[in-house]
């Protein structure tokens, strides 16, 4: 194996034929052997000693020959422009990656990664599901100074001087740090302890009728000290609605204890046109993206925001489907305070007048556009309420109120912009939204209507990005009169066609 130092910052005289680390074998054997995992701890574990029961451990050991296969044949090559792999023996292939192609850098250090000083590393592109080249893996100073020689060399090959304002210099600056005080107000705001109790929800839906047992001791253990028997229906009720506030106590700990491992040390840092994030407390994941893979931002300001002043910032990278996209760079700011996410915005944005958008409000009809789809839902409710516990049951039309409420509290507070640079959203009341993308981004301009929009004469035009995430929409400007939607899709489409698009 080659030192950090024999990676210079040019790549011009990198030693060819680099192998991985010497224990890269037992890395790719683990990641082989998670999709077994339960069925050899069930081997070990309730197996009746029959010899036929261990033909099973003949796979595992083809995996380590093929771990080990893997380790000798690999072989890399940092060149001056571009990633050579050499892979096989009796079938060799060869890879060529130049480094202007790669988008995404990621550094992934599991807890069994720290024990070994050793990091997985990814390169990433637009194109494709799969990586354009995954080395399991490197010693981390190693995987660390290829990272560094992948985005100066990639800088130098696919950058455009002056496109965002900065030099690309290579120097690093902190835009954002999560001490751990905002990592616990993290916890409290994402609530994702729900994530874990629906897979255990979902754990004990597959133990079929053994889940009664569970069930039992578990309430034999929260109320075997109590003698419930004597309860008459207020306790009943005192007692349940101590118990919902415990399990959602319960939830915000076990959320606070995952951002403490997921977000520990989170920092944001520029280093000339690519930004770089770090997190994590036993775990550590690492990845860096260009600043012009950028495609959407999303600002989210829900209700326990608001309670610790607190909001998120997002963007959308522009990464192959499949696992990228989960791996791609995603939170600039998980955490942060309205001011530390405008400054975020105006240093990553310059130009772009963020804070200046003249916001276009959409009518005042429009409440009722938000507010009817409440109705037929609430009346179902109301007539299996009514059917269950009769003339009580027609106190779920409380809600027609509230929901009318948010509605006209909504459509008061929605709004489009666009300032010849921007397109922009804002959308919510209760939890708010902000999006906007560069006109230069947009991929696509659509004007839609369903049947309500055929009614009342509106239009919803979709501006979509090439990062746009699945079922998460891209710019949606919905209610828009028709002549208004095709008058501003003509508009963007005027200007896109002056400017060429950047990537």
């Amino acid at each position: 194996m080659t030192t950090p130092a024999e990676l210079p910052a040019d790549g011009s005289r990198a030693q060819p034929g680099s192998r991985l680390h010497p224990m890269s074998w037992l890395f790719e054997l683990i990641a082989q052997l998670r999709q077994f995992l339960v069925p050899l701890l069930a081997l070990f574990l309730f197996g009746r000693g029959d010899r036929n029961e261990l033909w099973p451990l003949v796979g595992v050991a083809a995996l380590i020959i093929a771990s080990l296969w893997r380790y000798f044949t690999f072989r890399y090559h940092a060149g001056g422009d571009q990633l050579v792999l050499r892979t096989g023996l009796l079938s060799r292939n060869v890879r060529v990656v130049p480094y202007g192609r790669i988008h995404n850098v990621a550094v992934d250090q599991t807890l069994l990664h720290r024990l070994f000083d050793v990091a997985a590393v990814r390169l990433e592109s637009a194109g494709g599901n799969k990586p354009e080249a995954e080395m399991r893996v490197l010693r981390l100073d190693r995987a660390l100074a290829l990272e560094d020689l992948i985005r100066h060399r990639g800088a130098a090959a696919a950058a455009t001087p002056g496109t965002d304002g900065t030099a690309a210099d290579g120097t690093g600056s902190v835009l954002h740090h999560l001490p751990p005080g905002e990592v616990l107000r993290l916890g409290i705001i994402s609530n994702r302890g729900m994530v874990l109790v629906a897979a255990a929800f979902a754990a004990m839906g597959q133990l079929g009728g053994k889940s009664a047992v569970v069930w039992e001791t578990l309430f034999s253990w929260l109320f075997g000290w109590v003698d419930t028997d004597a309860f008459n229906t207020p306790q009943w009720i005192a007692a349940g609605g101590v118990l919902l506030l415990l399990a959602l106590a319960a939830v915000r700990l076990l959320s606070v204890v995952l951002a403490m491992l997921q977000y520990y040390g989170f920092t944001l840092a520029a280093h000339g046109r690519r930004l770089t994030v770090e997190r994590g407390l036993l775990a550590r994941w690492r990845s860096s993206a260009p600043r012009r893979r950028i495609q959407a931002w999303r600002m989210h300001e829900g209700v326990v925001h608001r309670l610790l002043r607190r909001r998120s910032l997002e963007v959308d990278i522009a990464t192959g489907g499949g696992q990228q996209q989960a791996r791609a760079l995603r939170e600039l700011a998980p955490v942060g305070t309205a001011e530390q996410c405008a400054a975020l915005v105006t240093r990553l944005l310059p130009r772009a007048g963020w804070d200046t958008l003249d916001w276009v409000h959409f009518g005042h009809a429009t409440w009722w556009r938000l507010f009817w789809p409440a109705l037929p839902l609430v009346v179902l409710v109301t007539s299996l309420s009514c059917w269950r516990f009769g003339l009580p049951g027609a106190l779920a039309l409380a809600w027609l109120p509230w929901a009318g409420f948010r509605a006209r509290r909504q459509a008061a507070r929605m709004g489009w912009a666009f300032n010849g640079r921007l397109v922009a959203l804002r959308t919510g009341w209760w939890s708010r939204h902000w999006y906007w993308a560069e006109l230069d981004k947009l991929q696509s301009l659509q004007v839609s209507r369903n049947v309500v929009d055929r009614r009342c004469g509106t239009a919803t035009l979709v501006l979509d990005t090439a990062g746009a995430r699945g079922m998460r929409a891209p710019l949606r400007i919905r209610f828009l009169p028709l002549r208004r939607a095709l008058a501003l899709r003509q508009l963007l489409a005027g200007e896109l066609a002056r400017r060429p698009l950047r990537w």
